[in-house]
């Protein structure tokens, strides 16, 4: 496993790319997109909802199932990456480049985890 170290991780594997102290860029992780499989849809927020730590704010739908993306920072969306409503394939092929959404005004982050404590927590997941 191999995540970059310039990221956060949450448990719920999105990742955040902290922007300022208020703003961030959040996707999904390479082993969350690894374990759904080859992505054919994805549903994102509108820009200026609302985004909770913790809460669904977006899905994906892999020829698997439907599976929800959970937000890790409190705050209000800024914009989403409309190019992977087109092709969600994009969080397959590269999931650090494919962003959902930047989220502003970020009033919490939530329990997020460095490179080294998040491959270690997918570890203790793949031992259950």
């Amino acid at each position: 496993m191999n995540f970059p170290e310039n990221l956060l991780y949450s448990k719920s594997h999105e990742w955040v790319e902290k922007i300022s102290d208020t703003s961030a860029r959040v996707g999904l992780t390479d082993y969350a997109q690894d374990a759904l499989g080859d992505l054919v849809f994805v549903n994102l927020p509108e820009p200026g909802d609302p985004v909770t730590d913790g809460e669904a704010f977006a899905d994906v739908e892999s020829v698997k199932a439907v599976s929800d993306v959970y937000s890790p920072v409190t705050g209000a969306v800024a914009a989403i990456n409309e190019e992977l409503l087109d092709r969600p394939q994009l969080i397959n092929e590269s999931p650090y480049e494919a962003w959902f959404v930047e989220v502003e005004e970020i009033e919490a982050f939530g329990e997020l985890l460095d490179a080294a404590a998040y491959e270690a927590h997918c570890r203790a997941e793949q031992e259950k």
